[in-house]
C-alpha cells in the first residue's frame, strides 16, 4: 500500500447538525431486550447502578442519567420496576421511559443535603422487591475480563449498596451482570438501530466539525485556550476530558487547556468526544520539515506513514462478517506492536460512552455485524518522536439498515454519503458499502498543522 504526503483538499465541514432524540419505539425495544436477558441469565432481578460519570446502562432503560447524584434501577423478571433516586433526581422519574415505583433514597444525594426520611439503605432497597433467596444481577459500568481467579465476580457498585443487598439476601446470590449490556459479542449496547445511528451521528459529526475548526485555528502565539474555544459544543455533554495541548503536557498535573502560548515546532494534540463518537488529532505545529526539531525531521516517514497505513487498513477491512481476530492480526502485521508500542486494542465500540467495550483483541471470536458503532483507535508510540493520530468513528449497516437511515433521516444520510465520497475520491480509502463514516474528518490526517494544503492519502 503506497501512502504519501501530498496536496489534499480539506473535508467539507457540515453545519446542519440538529439533535435526533431516541424514540419511544427504541426505548420499548430496549426494555423488551433487557427482560429477555434477565430470563436468559435466570435472574430474579437486575440491579443497575448509575452516577453522573457512569449512567449509560441506566439510561438504556430510563433515557436519562442522574445529575449530581447516584441512582439505582431494579427491574424484576416479571417486569416490575423500581427507581431509587436521590433528592435532585426525584423530579426526573415522571420523564423516565420505563415507569415504576419511585423510592426516595436520600443517601444518593450530596453531602449535607436533607436526609429525610431517616430510613436505612437496607430498608429502602428492600422496598424495591429485594428479598432473601434471590438471584440478583448487579450492573455498574465495567465488565471485568481478567483471567485471574481472584478477580471472579468483581463488582464496582459502591460497597454500601452491595452490603445492603447482601444483608437482605443472605441465602441468595449476587454477581456482576454487566455482560448483559457490555459483552463484546452479545451485549445489548453494542448494536443499534437507525434511530440510534442518527442520534449518535449528531454527536460524532458535531465533534468532528469542531475538531476541524480547532486544528485550522492553530497558530504560533495563540494560547491553548484560544484554540480550545473552537471546541464549543452548544452545551452538549462530553464523553472524555477535552484535550487541547501544545508542547509538554500535564505540567503541574493540568490536563485541561492552559493559558500556554503555542510555539513553532511543538507537538500538538486535540480531542473532543460527544455521545456517538470522538475525534482526535495528534501532530506538530509546523509548516514544513524544517520547522521540526532537527532530530525529528523524518517524523512523517518514521511515524506517520506507518500509522496511516494501519489506519487505512483498518477502514478498508472492517465490514459485515469480518473476524475481529483477523482485524487485530492485520493491524499487528502492518504496525507491529514491538516497533510501534501501541497498547490499547486497535478499535472499540462507542455510543453513550466513548469506549463501551472492544471486540478487537487477540483471540477474539467476535464477528462484526450490522448496527455496530466502531471507533478507529490506534495509538503508536515511537521513542524520540511526537505521536500521530486520526481517531474517528463509523457505523456498520446492512442494506436494510442503510435504507432505513436514508428514508427516516435523510440529512444524516446525506452527510454520510458525502463523507464516503471524500474518503474514496480524495483520500483513496475504499470503504465497503456497509461502512458509514460518522465523522466529517474520517481519514483526514494533517501531520504538519500549519500547512493546510497537505495531508496524508493512499495513492
Amino acid at each position: 500500500m503506497n501512502i504519501i504526503y501530498d496536496k489534499v483538499s480539506m473535508p467539507v465541514k457540515h453545519e446542519n447538525y440538529v439533535p435526533v432524540d431516541i424514540s419511544v419505539e427504541t426505548m420499548k425495544e430496549h426494555r423488551k431486550k433487557v427482560l429477555a436477558k434477565i430470563e436468559e441469565y435466570g435472574l430474579d432481578v437486575l440491579a443497575i447502578y448509575a452516577d453522573r460519570e457512569h449512567g449509560a446502562n441506566f439510561a438504556f432503560l430510563t433515557g436519562f442519567e442522574p445529575r449530581f447524584e447516584e441512582a439505582m434501577l431494579m427491574l424484576h423478571k416479571d417486569g416490575r420496576c423500581y427507581l431509587l433516586l436521590g433528592n435532585e433526581n426525584l423530579k426526573m422519574s415522571k420523564f423516565s421511559f420505563i415507569q415504576g415505583e419511585v423510592i426516595h433514597v436520600p443517601h444518593f444525594s450530596l453531602p449535607y443535603q436533607p436526609m429525610e426520611p431517616t430510613i436505612s439503605v437496607r430498608s429502602l432497597i428492600s422496598q424495591a422487591g429485594i428479598g432473601d433467596g434471590m438471584k440478583v444481577g448487579c450492573v455498574g459500568w465495567k465488565l471485568f475480563t481478567s483471567i485471574c481467579p481472584d478477580d471472579n465476580n468483581l463488582m464496582e457498585i459502591p460497597y454500601f449498596i452491595i452490603e445492603a443487598i447482601r444483608n437482605i439476601n443472605p441465602n441468595g446470590s449476587l454477581y456482576n451482570a454487566a455482560s448483559i449490556f457490555l459483552d463484546s459479542k452479545s451485549g445489548l449496547r453494542i448494536k443499534v438501530n437507525a434511530n440510534e445511528i442518527a442520534h449518535y451521528e449528531f454527536g460524532a459529526g458535531l465533534a468532528s466539525s469542531k475538531v476541524l475548526d480547532a486544528i485550522n485555528s492553530v497558530d504560533v502565539g495563540k494560547t491553548e485556550m484560544d484554540v480550545a474555544q473552537e471546541l464549543s459544543v452548544y452545551g452538549q455533554p462530553v464523553t472524555v476530558t477535552t484535550i487541547c495541548a501544545s508542547g509538554e503536557r500535564f505540567v503541574n498535573a493540568v490536563v485541561f487547556p492552559r493559558h500556554k502560548r503555542i510555539e513553532l515546532g511543538e507537538r500538538f494534540s486535540v480531542t473532543l468526544g460527544l455521545r456517538g463518537g470522538l475525534s482526535s488529532r495528534t501532530a506538530y505545529v509546523a509548516r514544513n520539515r524544517e520547522d521540526l526539531p532537527e532530530t525529528e525531521r523524518d517524523y512523517i516517514e518514521k511515524v506517520v506513514i506507518p500509522y496511516y497505513r494501519a489506519a487505512v487498513t483498518w477502514y478498508e477491512t472492517v465490514g459485515l462478517g469480518v473476524s475481529c481476530e483477523r482485524l487485530y492480526k492485520l493491524i499487528e502485521s502492518v504496525l507491529p506492536k514491538t516497533m510501534y508500542h501501541w497498547t490499547l486494542n486497535p478499535g472499540h465500540y462507542t455510543g453513550v460512552d466513548e469506549w463501551t467495550s472492544s471486540p478487537v483483541y487477540e483471540g477474539s471470536d467476535v464477528v462484526l455485524e450490522s448496527g455496530m458503532l466502531l471507533q478507529m483507535d490506534i495509538i503508536p508510540s515511537v521513542s524520540g518522536y511526537g505521536g500521530t493520530g486520526a481517531e474517528d468513528g463509523v457505523a456498520l449497516a446492512d442494506e436494510k439498515l442503510r435504507a432505513e437511515i436514508c428514508d427516516q433521516y435523510p440529512e444524516a444520510w446525506n452527510r454520510i454519503v458525502a463523507r464516503r465520497r471524500y474518503m474514496k475520491n480524495v483520500l483513496g480509502i475504499d470503504l465497503k458499502d456497509e461502512v458509514l463514516p460518522l465523522s466529517d474528518i474520517c481519514g483526514y490526517l494533517r501531520p504538519l498543522l500549519l500547512n493546510h494544503e497537505y495531508a496524508m492519502k493512499k495513492k
